[in-house]
């Protein structure tokens, strides 16, 4: 985990200064764990870009959140929204899919999640 966010970080900062060579645009299976109590879900992930940014859209359980995310061809972060619930999730590219930690915001726990490229 700390290798994911030091990854974001440089991310961060080269995201500010160059041009993206590759990103995660595409639609994935995504399958992860719940914070807490581990509760296992999975859905659909679809990630579009936006200019400088991305929009992703998960489909888990029948409901739907949307997102903004920032990152390049090695991590992606994002923040969530659904209803009242705010969130923030962050993955790292592995071969094409990625993985990812996320939380709800005043979070104290984290669930994981992985994406599948499709």
């Amino acid at each position: 985990m700390r290798h994911l966010f030091a990854l974001a970080a440089a991310g961060l900062a080269l995201a500010a200064t160059s041009a993206f060579a590759a990103d995660p645009v595409g639609s994935y299976k995504v399958e992860g764990k719940n914070p807490g109590n581990g509760s296992t879900y999975s859905g659909t992930v679809k990630v579009e870009k936006t200019g400088g940014t991305f929009r992703v859209i998960w489909i888990v359980g029948g409901t739907r959140y949307i997102g903004t995310g920032i990152g390049n061809k090695n991590f992606i972060a994002v923040s969530y929204r659904s209803g009242r619930d705010t969130g923030l999730a962050l993955y790292g590219e592995d071969g094409g899919n990625w993985e990812g930690v996320w939380t709800y915001a005043g979070g104290r726990q984290l669930g994981t999640e992985t994406w599948k490229r499709q």
